[in-house]
C-alpha cells in the first residue's frame, strides 16, 4: 500500500537543511542550516519549471513561489510548492520530474498544497477562498478536482495519527474527513474552530508534540492543541516567536529548533525577508539579495548523496 509522510524513512537519515521560497529570482532553494552556507549562497539544490523537467507549458503560471514543503511517498522524497500564479505541483526530489503538477489559473492564490495517502493533492488558495482536492493519483495532469468553499485559505495539512485534513481560512481552522475513492473523492467537514485573532496563515504540525499544530495569524503564533481543541502560547520562546507578520514556522523534529520568516521593513518585496531566524541558538541565517516568503525544515540527502 501506498504511503505519504513528512518525515524521512528512518529517523537519522540526514541532518536537516533549510527549503525557501525565494521570489526575487523564483526558486525553490535548499541550503544547509548554517550561517556559513547562507551567507556564501551554497545552495544544495534548486528548482522551478522549465523545458528541461518537463513543465514548460506551466512555467507561465510561476513567478511568485510561495510553499515549499518535504513530503516522502513509499520512502521517495518529493517537493511540495505552491506560486501565486497558480502553478502547483508534487516534485521528485533531487531529479526534479513531476510526479504530478497543474495550474488553478491566474487570480486564484494557490498557497499551501499536502500529498494525502492515496496520492491524491489538496490545495488551498486564498484569492479563491477555495480547498480543492485534485486527483493527482489519476495522472501526472489530472486536472480534475473536487471543490469547498474556504474564505482566505491559506494552509493544508495531512494528519495521519487521526486520519484528517487540517486548512487554514481566514477565521477559522477545519478539520475534514476525506471519504470516498481517489477517482472521486469527497470531503467532509469534522471541525470548525474559529482563530483567536484574524488572518490564518501559517499551518504545519508541532515536531515535538504529535498533540499540536503550529498556527500563524496576522498578529501571532499560536500552537493549537488537537486534544483540548484550544489555541495556547505555552509553548517555549513564544516571547521571541510570537509577532505579526509571520509567514512560516516550524520546529525540526532531530533538534528541536525553531526557524521563522516573517516580513522584513525594507526588503523590496513587502510580504518577504532576506533571513530566517533561528530561535533555539538564537541565530539569523540570511541570504543576501533574496526575498524570502516561506521556509521549511528539510530532512533529504542533498542530491551529491544520492549517487
Amino acid at each position: 500500500m501506498a504511503t505519504a509522510s513528512a518525515l524521512p524513512p528512518a529517523a537519522g537519515d540526514s541532518a536537516a537543511s533549510i527549503v525557501l521560497t525565494e521570489q526575487a529570482t523564483d526558486r525553490i532553494l535548499v541550503l544547509a542550516s548554517d550561517r556559513k552556507s547562507f551567507e556564501n549562497a551554497e545552495i544544495q539544490w534548486e528548482w522551478r519549471p522549465s523545458a528541461a523537467n518537463g513543465l514548460a507549458d506551466l512555467a507561465v503560471d510561476w513567478g511568485v513561489p510561495d510553499e515549499a514543503k518535504l513530503r516522502y511517498r513509499d520512502g521517495k522524497p518529493y517537493l511540495l510548492t505552491t506560486d501565486s500564479w497558480g502553478f502547483v505541483g508534487v516534485i521528485a526530489y533531487p531529479e526534479g520530474t513531476p510526479y504530478w503538477a497543474t495550474s488553478v489559473g491566474r487570480g486564484q492564490n494557490p498557497h499551501s498544497i499536502e500529498l494525502l495517502p492515496d496520492g491524491n493533492v489538496a490545495i488551498a488558495a486564498s484569492t479563491g477562498g477555495w480547498l480543492r482536492i485534485y486527483t493527482a493519483s489519476q495522472g501526472p495532469r489530472s486536472s480534475t478536482y473536487i471543490e469547498v468553499d474556504l474564505h482566505d485559505a491559506h494552509g493544508v495539512h495531512w494528519d495521519e495519527e487521526r486520519q484528517l485534513l487540517w486548512a487554514l481560512g481566514g477565521n477559522d481552522l477545519l478539520a475534514y474527513r476525506l471519504g470516498g475513492m481517489p477517482d472521486a473523492p469527497t470531503l467532509t467537514e469534522v471541525r470548525r474552530t474559529a482563530l483567536p485573532t484574524p488572518y490564518g496563515h501559517d499551518l504545519t504540525p508541532v515536531a515535538a508534540n504529535p498533540d499540536r499544530l503550529w498556527i500563524t495569524t496576522g498578529s501571532q503564533v499560536y500552537q493549537y492543541s488537537i486534544n483540548e481543541d484550544t489555541f495556547t502560547q505555552d509553548y517555549r520562546g513564544a516571547n521571541q516567536i510570537s509577532r505579526s507578520g509571520v509567514k512560516a514556522v516550524g520546529d525540526d523534529a532531530e533538534s528541536g529548533q525553531v526557524l521563522t520568516t516573517y516580513i522584513q521593513p525594507g526588503n523590496l518585496c513587502t510580504w518577504c525577508t532576506d533571513t530566517v531566524t533561528l530561535y533555539n541558538r538564537t541565530e539569523r541565517l540570511t541570504l543576501h539579495g533574496s526575498q524570502i516568503y516561506k521556509a521549511r525544515w528539510w530532512h533529504a540527502p542533498p542530491p551529491e548523496a544520492t549517487d
